[in-house]
């Protein structure tokens, strides 16, 4: 049985098939490249899953933004929550924990207790907790985004709580003739800072982090002092479309679902 997971979501889209249970591919396409080289338009998006040269496919599942765009007759649609606890169950082997998915436009928090979903916290209005956060100030201080990751120690005060203010903030503290160091650790300090309002109602002893920012090494050290055990998932950013192909193996393994062939 092989299952193809897509997560389509507002920067990448992330691709994963599955086989009898194992992972066999992971794949990233930007949004624009996605649409444009391997769909079709005709009142819905048609995903043309030849050009995609995955091989044969028996159940397709989407999630994220993209999701419902998509050409149902080819793909079961689940919502990015349940996709996301399914990846992280998948990946980490666990049961019970705190979920913390930070993409590149929306922050999610899930609590997840025996395989199931008790609690969660979304954060889809302001960019200054996510990933285009850290984008936009590695491009003001012409740093890589993973170099300025590394920065943690003696952050400079940053205050403003809004992403565009933010890096005019950035740039009168450059002025002042702060290092890089400072000025990195101070930027993703201030990520963390505004993670920490929506931790604070989801305490317990395991953090397990997706989304891109998992890979930020700062995030990492400054949310370590909140938790007792910190997971970042082996694949961080596929956990969408990981958790598309786990949710894929449970409808074929379920005989009262009905399974979509390709």
């Amino acid at each position: 049985m092989r299952i193809l997971g897509i997560d389509l979501g507002s920067r990448a889209v992330k691709i994963a098939v599955m086989e009898n249970g194992i992972l066999t591919m992971q794949h990233r396409v930007s949004t624009m490249t996605f649409y444009r080289d391997y769909c079709s338009y005709d009142g819905k998006i048609k995903v043309d899953i030849d050009k995609l040269r995955l091989g044969n496919i028996d159940l397709a599942v989407s999630t994220g933004y993209g999701r419902n765009n998509t050409d149902l007759k080819s793909f079961t649609p689940i919502n990015e929550i349940k996709a996301h606890v399914y990846g992280a169950i998948y990946q980490s082997g666990l049961r019970g924990f705190v979920l913390l998915d930070i993409g590149g436009q929306d922050v999610k928090v899930i609590r997840v207790e025996k395989g199931l979903t008790v609690d969660l916290e979304l954060n889809e209005k302001c960019a200054a907790s996510c990933g285009r956060y850290l984008e936009n100030m590695s491009e003001v201080l012409e740093i890589d985004a993973d170099q300025m990751s590394l920065y943690y120690k003696d952050p400079v005060e940053l205050n403003a709580t809004c992403a565009v203010f933010s890096e005019s903030e950035l740039i009168g503290k450059i002025a002042e003739g702060v290092s890089l160091e400072r000025l990195c650790a101070g930027v993703n300090y201030s990520l963390y800072k505004r993670l920490r309002p929506l931790l604070d109602n989801f305490k317990g002893e395991t953090l397990v982090l997706s989304g891109g920012v998992a890979h930020n090494k700062a995030i990492l050290k400054y949310l370590e002092k909140d938790y007792k055990t910190v997971i970042r998932l082996q694949e961080p950013q596929f956990n969408g479309a990981i958790g598309c192909c786990a949710y894929g193996s449970k409808m074929n393994n379920n005989k009262g679902e009905r399974a979509c062939i390709l």
